[in-house]
């Protein structure tokens, strides 16, 4: 676990105006099970982000560029005491190959979300041109510690506080609009609304059907990420005999973002 005092220490100081919301893994990421559609993704996109964590096997990131990738988002975190063993190393490596680089962070609820978000901070030590994402989904594997909306929105004001970026939030259509989710049935106390602070950061859409659904909260403005597939391998395809995976790594899940190569390093970069 990462002591608090030093966390705290590496960020005091830092202030900025109140931004109010609508409160007063374990795995690599993944979307609810569904039947495999048979077509590409029906959505506009470059499909050109895959997302890791521990779990996944890399051999060579240079491959991975070769492959069309151009940016990976790695998971750093997890609650507010487990760090990733593979995220430094393979940033560094990552990085060298000319990929753009990310990291990620799997909200519980054990630890409030401004701690969460610090020892995320700590961990992904993100630079002007790292995407940081909150991960926001059912702990199915413990749904009593799964990550409640207000400790989500207090993660976004920390960190917005500590970088003065917001991060992007990955989330499930369902869970965001108050639907039970996983083999439990839990769901949030309350659904994301417009008016929360975790609806004004970026979407990182997690559907992997051929036609996705938008969360409410943000129907107005789209996905920025659409994780359409996960845990790809040449055994496992998504979209019928059309293979989504990726050299140099043993599976990933697969991202399209909204826009073109040279809007995705223009969103990449524009997170200085």
């Amino acid at each position: 676990m990462i002591p608090r005092r030093t966390v705290l220490a590496g960020l005091a100081g830092l202030t900025v105006p109140a931004v109010s919301g609508c409160a007063g893994r374990q795995t690599a990421m993944r979307a609810p099970t569904t039947n495999q559609p048979t077509a590409a993704p029906a959505a506009a996109g470059l499909d050109a982000v895959i997302d890791l964590s521990h779990n996944v096997k890399v051999d060579d990131f240079a491959a991975v560029r070769r492959s069309n990738i151009l940016a990976v988002v790695h998971k750093a975190t997890e609650g507010g005491d487990w760090i990733d063993p593979s995220y430094a190393g393979r940033r560094h490596q990552a990085e060298a190959a000319g990929l753009l680089w990310g990291a990620y962070h799997f909200g519980t609820r054990q630890y409030a979300g401004s701690d969460q978000a610090l020892a995320f901070l700590a961990t992904a030590r993100p630079g002007p041109k790292t995407l940081m994402a909150l991960d926001f989904e059912p702990n199915d594997g413990n749904p009593r510690n799964t990550m409640t909306l207000a400790q989500g929105e207090a993660f976004v004001q920390t960190v917005y506080q500590a970088t003065g970026r917001m991060p992007i939030v990955y989330t499930h259509p369902g869970w965001a609009n108050g639907m039970p989710a996983g083999h439990r049935g839990i769901r949030l106390q309350q659904p994301v609304t417009s008016a929360s602070l975790l609806a004004r950061c970026d979407l990182w859409l997690a559907d992997h059907r051929e036609q996705p659904d938008l969360p409410f909260a943000w129907a107005d403005r789209g996905w920025r990420l659409w994780q359409y597939a996960g845990n790809q391998t040449e055994g496992d395809g998504a979209y019928g005999d059309t293979s989504r995976t990726v050299a140099g790594v043993s599976h990933c899940d697969r991202n399209l973002f909204a826009g073109d190569a040279p809007a995705l390093y223009q969103y990449w970069n524009s997170r200085a």
